[in-house]
């Protein structure tokens, strides 16, 4: 009984998360509502195991390209002289793993020092850009995975857009440190310091600088990787929730490898490479989870009891509906046209299916793209001749034509409109042998008298 009433329980709060047609509309509630919904989300792609085998796949593709990876970081800032201050950040990568970490760490840095990128040839220059590529690649893939993105980018921008920053970023993080050390060491700031409590307050924010640092990392790297326009503000949240789960995760961990002595026991000396292995998964897993809720946040609508969404022809008809109302009311009334984004956010539904139903509407001629980047709504001709009949009609055919290959099985052609025989039973189509007139219901069909025949 107990356990009845608690899978109720459950049930009640998935229908009020995903089912809720009257969500909250004030604060601290609709924040609670977001939080929740994304939450649930987050747990259901988890069980799904879409970011597990994505982190997986990343696991093998760092251990493969993290050497030529540093080693193209590296070069643009050992040419400048100052690559020991990066040095810190790959200790700090590795010191959760504890001083077999810091051993990996210096020998990491011993091969990337001992590879001449200059004497590798063409070849070999070529082999080590596409090994970090590939990596780059990877992740872009499994970015656009979470928010559905189809497309990758061309190869002529992978090219670019990845090399500047695998070359550049690195600087800019050295750039950054630099100027942070500057701030702190100004006369200004010290005179600050000796003033309580601005002096106990700048400590803190410099013992904090290599966390923002993190976080600051993290958003680039959620708003740079998706081939699609991610917002800064849900960047930023799902920068600073992975970089708070990744210094948590961190000592985590590193409390686990401090009782891990058996496993040394059992392994000997490839513990350190199953520990390099869990912690490197770990880490994937923290960047792909904020990646994940980056997008539920902007995209609210997106969440749904399945990942993909089962495409209903009920839900597509009144989307197509509900979206035509939405863009034809402005229209109509002289006010300026709806952005593509704001439309589907409203109607409350995965992003996927109402730019499906769009795209269609779109094709067909029924919508128009227009507004200077082209993400506006309008009528693709006068509302006079645009009929429900015509949306409805465009939702419903089969732009693949797949339904011409299906055989006549029966008295009812497939390919012929039958939605005005949905009344007529099965038992009566086998009684009259499909002669029943698509207008009639089974009551009103007479029979034939014997001598009229």
């Amino acid at each position: 009984m107990a356990s009845f009433q608690f899978k109720e329980r459950l049930q009640a709060a998935e229908s009020w998360i995903l089912a809720n047609p009257n969500p909250p509309q004030n604060w601290p509630w609709t924040w609670l509502y977001k939080v929740g919904r994304s939450a649930y989300a987050l747990v259901r792609d988890v069980l799904s195991g879409q970011l597990t085998l994505h982190a997986m796949s990343l696991v093998y593709t760092t251990l493969l390209s993290i050497v030529p990876l540093l080693a193209l970081s590296f070069s643009v800032l050992k040419a400048l002289g100052v690559h020991q201050r990066m040095e810190p950040f790959l200790f700090q990568f590795f010191e959760p793993m504890g001083p077999q970490g810091v051993e990996l760490a210096e020998k990491i840095l011993g091969f990337v020092d001992n590879m001449k990128v200059g004497v590798l040839g063409s070849v070999g220059l070529a082999l080590l850009v596409y090994t970090v590529i590939s990596l780059l690649q990877k992740i872009e893939r499994s970015f656009n995975m979470i928010w559905r993105v189809p497309d990758m980018r061309s190869v002529g921008q992978r090219f670019s857009n990845y090399l500047s920053v695998i070359m550049v970023g690195p600087l800019l993080m050295v750039s950054a440190i630099g100027v942070s050390a500057t701030i702190f060491s100004s006369s200004i700031v010290q005179t600050l310091i000796a003033i309580e409590p601005l002096g106990s307050l700048i400590l803190v924010i410099s013992r904090f600088m290599p966390f923002f640092l993190v976080v600051g990392a993290f958003t680039f790297v959620y708003i740079f990787m998706p081939n699609t326009r991610v917002k800064l503000r849900y960047a930023f949240i799902g920068g600073l929730v992975a970089g708070v789960s990744w210094q948590a995760g961190g000592m985590l961990f590193a409390s686990f490898v401090a009782g891990s002595a058996k496993y040394a026991a059992i392994y000997s000396s490839f513990a350190i490479g199953i520990i390099l292995l869990i912690w490197i998964y770990l880490n994937w897993m923290i960047l792909l989870l904020g990646a994940s809720l980056a997008f539920y946040l902007q995209n609210p609508g997106s969440v749904a009891k399945r990942r993909d969404v089962q495409l209903a022809p009920e839900l597509q008809e009144k989307v197509a509906l509900a979206l035509m109302w939405l863009v034809s009311k402005p229209f109509s009334e002289g006010r300026l046209a709806p952005q593509q984004e704001a439309v589907e956010q409203e109607l409350r539904v995965p992003g996927e299916v109402s730019r499906g139903v769009s795209d269609k509407l779109i094709r067909a001629g029924i919508l128009s793209l227009a507004g200077r980047q082209g993400d506006q709504l309008v009528p693709g001709r006068s509302l006079e001749l645009i009929t429900v009949g015509d949306v409805l009609k465009v939702v419903r055919y089969d732009e693949d034509r797949v339904v011409d290959r299906l055989p006549k099985i029966g008295p009812m052609d497939p390919m012929e409109d039958s939605r005005g025989q949905e009344h007529i039973s099965f038992a009566e189509l086998l009684r009259t042998g499909g002669s029943v007139e698509s207008g009639k219901r089974p009551a009103e069909v007479k029979a034939v008298p014997a001598s009229e025949t």
